[in-house]
């Protein structure tokens, strides 16, 4: 029997989009007391606001929630089919709307980061004068997407992906409410978790998850949705995978050793299970980055380059795709020569200051900007690199109590190799020491 079949209208995401305020999960953050949203969704407040968060975050709920909870118009364009003149039309309609009857029109625009500057540039006029409430939905970096003009008269809210509490509550409320499943279906607790683990933070994921793992439950005869009817029904196996527990230390331990460890088949394996379990692909972009200091360093330098330019391009891109950017980096590291120079550089450093070895700044390095400094004897003596031939001057840079000390030692790895010549030619040059 299907969920259909017994009088259900829609698709269960749809039927369980919350109908008030109070039923929004998972944004305590952007719906604090006080806050831009809040305030628009108790009709305390008019600003246009642009929403920037993962699929199924809410943007659209939102919205609709804006103009039903305000008495306000809803009117709704797609960014992927309406162009200028649909947004015009709209605009000239809420204004004759406000002018001819008082009433407040609520715009809501999706996907407006596909509008180009022409059809962003359209919505001015009306954001200017008040004649609409924009609400703008984005999956991408408003910063980056949205002309300037609109963005400085917006308010930008970021939404977050639902974790593991909000989704728990959205699928608990699915199974008891008339609007879902009616109480008519129980699930195990392992089944819960599967449902939550493939959504990856996306509720209408987790909603059309649970209505086609009920749907093969009742196929079957039964009436408890186990482990096995969400495998079947999504077509994924559920990883045994605990995003606040020991599996996710031990997984994202195990990604970084095999990076290290330069195994790129391994790197990858884990890189995939944080994915298909659900992990947050900034959490594993940042690794990396941490990871391209620490492990690979001035080895191969282009390794930080292209992690920052990872995490930068899963914060615009999102998953599914992030996926692949994630396992370029992932690959570009493992791949690299290593060397954790930096780390044991800063390190020794770090242990000096912190064991109270600093010494006095020497008279030469003082600031000499100031008056009186030149008494003092500050900036005297000191050497201009750029007057050298060498371009390296022949003085002494650190405290006189740290003289000997030296914290970068370079590895044989990689670009490192080259650098340690450098360093061992530039501290010759420095010391006034002869150089064959």
């Amino acid at each position: 029997m299907s969920l259909f079949e017994q009088g259900s209208v829609g698709p269960l995401a749809l039927r369980m989009r919350p109908q008030s305020f109070e039923e929004l999960v998972g944004q305590e953050r952007a719906l604090k007391l006080g806050s831009p949203l809040q305030r628009l969704l108790t009709g305390a407040g008019s600003v246009s606001i642009i929403l920037w968060g993962p699929p199924g975050s809410g943007k659209t709920t939102i919205a609709t929630l804006i103009s039903a909870q305000t008495g306000r118009k809803f009117r709704e364009l797609s960014a992927v089919s309406a162009g200028v003149r649909d947004v015009r039309e709209v605009i000239e309609k809420a204004r004759e709307d406000s002018s001819l009857y008082g009433a407040e029109t609520v715009l809501f625009i999706d996907e407006v980061h596909r509008f180009n500057k022409a059809q962003q540039d359209a919505l001015l006029p009306a954001v200017e004068n008040g004649w609409v409430t924009l609400v703008a939905a984005t999956t991408e970096n408003p910063s980056f997407s949205v002309v300037s003009p609109l963005l400085s008269r917006s308010v930008v809210v970021k939404l977050e992906l639902l974790d593991q509490v909000s989704l728990r509550t959205v699928l608990n409320r699915a199974m008891k409410s008339e609007r879902g499943l009616g109480s008519s279906l129980t699930a195990t607790d392992a089944a819960m978790k599967a449902l939550i683990d493939a959504s990856s933070g996306d509720a209408r994921r987790a909603l059309t998850a649970l209505e086609a793992a009920a749907n093969a439950t009742l196929a079957k005869g039964s009436h408890e949705i186990s482990v096995e009817d969400v495998e079947n029904a999504i077509n994924v196996v559920a990883i045994n995978y605990d995003k606040d527990g020991d599996t996710h230390y031990d997984v994202i331990s195990a990604f970084i050793k095999s990076v290290r460890g330069s195994d790129p088949d391994a790197a990858l394996h884990y890189l995939a299970r944080m994915l298909h379990a659900g992990e947050d692909p900034r959490f594993i972009a940042r690794r990396l980055m941490i990871l391209a200091s620490e492990d690979i360093g001035l080895a191969a330098s282009q390794v930080l380059l292209a992690a920052v330019a990872a995490a930068q391009s899963v914060q615009l891109v999102g998953m599914p795709e992030a996926q692949i950017i994630l396992a370029h980096a992932t690959l570009e590291a493992t791949l690299a020569p290593k060397s954790n120079s930096v780390v044991i550089a800063i390190g020794a450093a770090m242990s000096d200051v912190e064991r109270g070895r600093v010494g006095s700044v020497p008279l030469h390095l003082r600031d000499s900007h100031y008056p009186g400094a030149s008494q003092l004897g500050h900036g005297m003596s000191y050497v201009y690199p750029h007057d050298e031939t060498s371009g390296v001057a022949q003085q002494s840079y650190m405290p006189e109590q740290l003289s000997d000390s030296i914290y970068y030692r370079p590895s044989h790895h990689g670009a490192e190799e080259r650098l340690r010549a450098v360093a061992d030619r530039l501290r010759q040059l420095r010391n006034g020491e002869s150089i064959d």
